[in-house]
């Protein structure tokens, strides 16, 4: 009588959209005061759909407070020299001028190692003019194939399913 009856304990189904996908790529993470990936929303989680693991890097003591919460950074520029993230998420933020001066170096440092760059706001500018390269938008991506601007999460999507491959 009791067997039949539904336990609150026990293996729970999953839905198809929850599934936790295996990470294939670690990308840095640069932390910014503000962070702000604009008209985009919730990039973090799109990134992770695709399999990426987002390493936070410190661009100063601001950086490391997001709404209250402060964040341990797990990369730092070493790791980008050393190829142990594969590229570079710079969202936009408004951080003071050493901020955005160490933004821009590590931008530099991840070009100059032929890793791509995902920008966003005003961190599209600044890795157009770090590359060299024209391009606008609420998001880009910098590689060796040139700047793609990025429009919605579904590009964003395919990008780095191209990188993660």
């Amino acid at each position: 009588m009791y067997a039949q009856q539904k336990a609150s304990s026990g293996p729970r189904g999953r839905r198809p959209m929850n599934r936790p996908m295996p990470t294939r790529v670690r990308m840095g993470l640069v932390m910014r005061k503000g962070m702000d990936f604009g008209s985009m929303g919730d990039v973090e989680t799109a990134l992770r759909m695709q399999g990426v693991s987002l390493a936070p890097i410190s661009t100063g003591e601001g950086s490391l407070t997001v709404g209250g919460v402060t964040v341990m950074a797990t990369a730092t520029a070493d790791d980008i020299a050393s190829g142990r993230v594969k590229g570079l998420v710079v969202p936009g933020g408004a951080d003071g001028e050493t901020g955005a001066k160490n933004t821009r170096d590590l931008i530099e440092l991840a070009r100059k190692n032929g890793l791509p760059v995902i920008g966003f706001g005003d961190a599209v500018a600044m890795g157009a003019d770090v590359s060299g390269q024209n391009v606008a938008g609420e998001g880009a991506i910098f590689s060796a194939k040139g700047a793609t601007a990025i429009q919605d999460k579904a590009e964003l999507a395919k990008l780095v399913g191209d990188i993660a491959a």
